[in-house]
């Protein structure tokens, strides 16, 4: 049995869904699952006899959080962290040279602990990674009939849920500016949320309805990150690739990490007013929309926890028994550099925001 402590609050996303003990692990169906969650630190002798030590992100970014008064050279002190580090920066100095793994949404980490696991035509696991090998558009084949008669019918341009109203990204003024050009085409954006600028709503009790309504009705979907971090790509994209719309992303991720090009448009690289022509543009031209959706017959998007094999917590547990893995020394000697947006803990207001 392989023991991780959680150090800070066990009540926080990802961590909260590890469960207690080995539970999750049995539930998930991982091929291996002899690990146990505990946020108790008493539960061993010593706090050195455990195998790692988990520390999540956002509350070492909120708060001044003590270390561990003993540490042993086995032990794998791990920064986990699914959130932005546009948004919780590790500004603390102390932190370099006091991780060992990293399990985050960036595809260099030791763990990739993001949304999407992308899969080929026979099932495996392909991406995403920073080097991919996709198959160019005009070489995949074209889709099918009864892709062909969904697309038909729909009949609205673009569709954006949102919940938070003021992002870092600053996407809610990119797409206000976006909504007033593709005015000009008689197109609009449907925004469904709380803000005060939301023209409809979805209950997350009735999300399945809503995503349905997407695949129906909707030529794209804004897949707007709220803030800029590299390789932060979220369950946004999923939204749209797994219910028949076009991505229009934006972030600071290479994309191409995560899809091949000419599948999607980025808000990032085009004015609202050439992205608003281009989609009025694809919209008018049937044929070129269609070929949009030719990544279909050569690809799929999954949730990492739809099956063992791409599960966050069945890695975890492979990590852990590792021998090889776990022999080898490993530290983030320079963790602020690696994890933090350049220029984020230069100046003295970002210093003082690690701890306040």
């Amino acid at each position: 049995m392989k023991y991780v402590l959680v150090w800070t609050k066990p009540n926080h996303e990802p961590i909260i869904s590890w469960g207690r003990g080995q539970r999750e692990f049995i539930k998930h169906k991982c091929k291996v699952n002899s690990c146990y969650v505990t946020p108790n630190r008493l539960l061993l002798p010593s706090i050195s006899q455990f195998d790692a030590v988990a520390f999540h992100g956002p509350e070492i970014k909120r708060k001044y959080v003590p270390s561990p008064k003993v540490r042993s050279p086995h032990q794998k002190y791990v920064f986990v962290s699914k959130e932005s580090s546009h948004y919780y920066p590790i500004c603390d100095e102390r932190y370099d040279g006091f991780f060992n793994w990293t399990w985050t949404y960036r595809l260099d980490s030791d763990e990739f602990y993001g949304y999407v696991t992308i899969r080929n035509i026979t099932g495996d696991i392909i991406g995403p990674n920073k080097n991919m090998h996709w198959i160019k558009l005009d070489a995949m084949q074209p889709i099918d009939k009864e892709t062909k008669v969904l697309l038909k019918k729909k009949n609205k341009t673009a569709a954006w849920f949102v919940s938070n109203c003021n992002s870092l990204s600053k996407r809610e003024e990119f797409v206000i500016k976006l909504q007033y050009e593709l005015k000009r085409y008689g197109l609009g954006i449907d925004i469904f949320g709380r803000c005060t600028w939301a023209s409809k709503k979805c209950p997350r009790r009735r999300m399945n309805e809503c995503l349905k309504m997407v695949q129906k009705k909707y030529y794209f979907y804004l897949s707007f990150e709220n803030s800029f971090s590299e390789d932060y790509v979220t369950e946004k994209l999923l939204t749209a690739l797994q219910n028949y719309a076009v991505p229009v992303v934006f972030g600071d991720a290479n994309y191409t990490r995560f899809m091949p090009d000419g599948i999607y448009l980025h808000g990032g690289k085009l004015k609202p007013p050439d992205l608003a022509k281009e989609m009025n543009d694809i919209i008018k031209d049937k044929d070129r929309y269609y070929s949009f959706f030719k990544w279909r017959n050569h690809y799929s998007y999954h949730t990492n926890d739809e099956a063992p094999d791409s599960d966050d917590l069945c890695r975890m547990c492979e990590m852990l028994h590792d021998k090889t893995l776990v022999k080898k020394e490993t530290v983030y000697t320079d963790f602020r550099k690696w994890w933090n947006v350049p220029g984020e803990c230069s100046t003295i207001f970002s210093f003082l925001k690690a701890y306040f």
